[in-house]
């Protein structure tokens, strides 16, 4: 079975090759390099299409599924971790029976070399900041890692390398990685033993909310990766103020509230995403075909 018609929203990074593939898969493929700017822009690009290929930029809600009835899958061009994150209304889907998958484990690489990468600079005082009088090492510094999935656990495995202490917080605990010496604390407690304080969580997941940064002292550094700001962005503003304190952002993490953000001294950030490599971008496309395929 071929689909009649599949459509690319919005700039997928799909690389050429399985571009080419999707014309084996439907009678007509169409695909766009830009983003749409508003509901009817989206309604506009998806037309009759049955299956449609997004980003993690656009959103796909219950107007435009509403008024798109020829849909039959949405292929989600980055992680689907559950429905309360997801850019596309899952739980409207399916009540029309459309089909929603998305891809996982394509862009961690490129985030944990950004993430050792940026606090070696920070600690050696090797780019504008130096985060203590004298520089410092990797080695024997406290990291606490807030979300044990699969970029938790690449990050924990590889700050072990460099000789780090890592410590977790995790709605569960996770056996596999206590087993190789990464110590679980709830999270008041990792607050307060960490140095370094790594975020790794579904989009729009709060879990440094005012009371929980009042918690982390001076000489601090918060790391974020994750969709969306994973803090309070008003207490925010006030602990990175506070002495010692530093933050590591790429431009997905800070999310809308970019300008001001970036702005904020101590805040080392870069306007890249930074597990959009190009290694990444054939991991991602070979795994969304692969669930196009399936389907």
């Amino acid at each position: 079975m071929k689909f009649n018609k599949i459509v690319a929203i919005d700039n997928t990074g799909l690389v050429d090759e399985v571009v080419e593939e999707l014309g084996f898969l439907a009678k007509k493929v169409v695909t766009y390099q830009d983003y749409p700017k508003s509901n009817n822009e989206i309604i506009s690009r998806i037309g009759d299409a049955d299956a449609v290929l997004v980003s993690w930029n656009t959103p796909i809600d219950k107007e435009v599924l509403a008024k798109c009835p020829n849909i039959k899958y949405i292929g989600m061009c980055c992680s689907l971790i559950d429905e309360n994150s997801a850019n596309v209304d899952v739980k409207e889907a399916k009540k029309y029976g459309i089909k929603v998958l998305g891809v996982r484990d394509y862009g961690d690489e490129g985030v944990i070399e950004f993430i050792i990468s940026e606090l070696i600079r920070l600690f050696q005082g090797n780019g504008e900041y130096q985060w203590k009088q004298e520089e410092t090492e990797l080695t024997d510094q406290n990291l606490g890692i807030i979300g044990m999935g699969t970029l938790g656990k690449m990050l924990a495995e590889k700050a072990q390398s460099f000789g780090m202490n890592v410590y977790y917080y995790s709605r569960s605990r996770k056996k596999d990685v206590e087993d190789i010496g990464v110590q679980y604390l709830d999270l008041e407690s990792l607050l307060e033993k960490v140095d370094i304080i790594s975020t790794h969580l579904p989009r729009n997941t709060i879990v440094l909310d005012k009371f929980m940064l009042k918690k982390i002292n001076n000489n601090k550094v918060i790391v974020n990766t994750s969709l969306e700001p994973t803090f309070d962005v008003e207490e925010f503003m006030n602990w990175i103020d506070k002495e010692g304190n530093y933050a590591i952002f790429d431009k997905a993490a800070m999310g809308k509230h970019y300008n001001e953000l970036k702005k904020l001294n101590k805040v080392i950030y870069t306007d890249k995403v930074v597990g959009w490599t190009e290694q990444a971008k054939r991991r991602l496309s070979l795994k969304v075909l692969d669930n196009l395929k399936s389907y």
